[in-house]
């Protein structure tokens, strides 16, 4: 009888090994870096703008197409959290649409814009940030 209690801490501490190793694997491999990460941080050091809503779909297919590298991305959130209307910075700015990308010239002080999805290689060819993958 006393080789029972001792049998089940066993496997009850296996377990909990177990358990914890793998929520260690899967918390390090969405803290590891993204496909993108040199790419997005360019963006944003580059003054691009990528403004969007969290209800919009075409937005989170866009924050998709960079994978974990989404958190670097120059976001700005345009919808108030009833989804009922927009922040006064999109407003002030006209933003119509979402996804929006805005890319300013600081030499020339001009701006221009894409709006709905873009490609990584169009954002690349519009805001002169290499687009090297896992970097």
């Amino acid at each position: 009888m006393k080789k029972r209690p001792k049998t089940i801490s066993i496997v009850g501490l296996v377990v909990v090994v177990v358990v914890a190793f793998v929520i260690w694997l899967s918390v390090s491999a969405s803290m590891g870096p993204g496909p993108y990460d040199s790419f997005a941080q360019c963006l944003r050091n580059k003054n691009v703008v990528f403004y969007g809503t969290f209800w919009c779909p075409h937005c989170q297919a866009q924050k998709e197409l960079f994978g974990k590298s989404a958190r670097y991305l120059p976001y700005v959130e345009c919808s108030l959290p009833s989804g009922q209307d927009q922040t006064p910075i999109c407003e002030q700015k006209g933003i119509k649409g979402y996804p929006t990308w805005e890319f300013t010239n600081p030499e020339t002080q001009t701006s221009s814009r894409l709006a709905g999805e873009v490609g990584l290689q169009r954002l690349s060819e519009e805001s002169g940030c290499a687009l090297l993958q896992g970097t």
